[in-house]
């Protein structure tokens, strides 16, 4: 079922929103070759608590799914070809050229916020350095119909064109999602499908929109030896940038950005 936030809800997922956005701050200041994504992981997590929040990812499990284990860290860190969901690790160290995801959730109020940003390490590949912008511009795109009376598939669809106008792929088992008191709710948001399409967008409704976008023809997004780290099917580099927002009449307000 999706929900429709009152402004008490929104109020209170505004400030889980703010700690996500302070975090991912924090990280683009402080990341740089040379660091291990444990690194960044605890000083996510100590953040975290610090303002009164707790990680959303942390210990996080499917429900209905007793056999994944729980995710073990704050933050996801997926480095080039890992397009979501890589866990932090000391042996996992941050290299010139990389291109590094980090996605944080913050739990805080009764409510969570969550966003992701992909960060350039040094200098890198042209084209890379290319899906990398253009993944950002589609999460633009994309937020720019998530207006009241739009339809849901808007926002897929300008994600999508905007992707594909530039030759890359989209990766199609990974979708955004419905966020407020659960971190995943109804409704999945995909980046992909047709204009005027899908339920009709509501004022209210609280939605984490995610473009994964990768280079190469990846389609789908596979597991690393049944770890939570999903790749590319053909090893190519993939971008991921998100934001939660709130459906509003002229123009989606964003959650997670200061």
């Amino acid at each position: 079922m999706i929900t429709i936030k009152s402004q008490r809800e929104i109020e209170l997922m505004r400030a889980s929103g703010a700690v996500v956005a302070q975090v991912l701050d924090m990280v683009e200041q402080e990341i740089r070759e040379g660091m291990t994504t444990l690194q960044l992981d605890r000083m996510a997590e100590a953040y975290i608590r610090d303002h009164g929040g707790v990680p959303s990812f942390l210990n996080y499990a499917p429900k209905g799914d007793p056999d994944v284990t729980p995710y073990p860290a704050t933050l996801c860190v997926s480095i080039n070809e890992e397009i979501v969901h890589g866990v932090p690790s000391e042996k996992r160290v941050i290299r010139e050229g990389d291109i590094v995801s980090v996605d944080c959730g913050v739990f805080k109020g009764g409510y969570h916020g969550d966003a992701a940003r992909t960060y350039m390490i040094g200098k890198v590949d042209e084209k890379v350095g290319e899906l990398v912008r253009v993944t950002r511009e589609c999460l633009e795109k994309g937020i720019s119909q998530a207006i009241a009376g739009n339809r849901l598939h808007d926002i897929s669809a300008a994600v999508e064109e905007h992707a594909r106008s530039f030759g890359f792929s989209i990766i199609r088992n990974m979708v955004g999602h419905g966020i407020g008191s659960e971190l995943h709710e109804e409704p999945p948001v995909p980046n992909y499908g047709r204009r005027k399409t899908g339920v009709k967008l509501r004022e209210g409704m609280a939605l984490a929109i995610e473009p994964m976008i990768a280079m190469g023809r990846s389609k789908n997004a596979v597991s690393k030896n049944g770890a939570w780290v999903a790749v590319t099917e053909d090893g190519e580099p993939s971008a991921h940038f998100e934001h939660t927002v709130i459906v509003r009449k002229d123009k989606a307000e964003i959650m997670t950005l200061l």
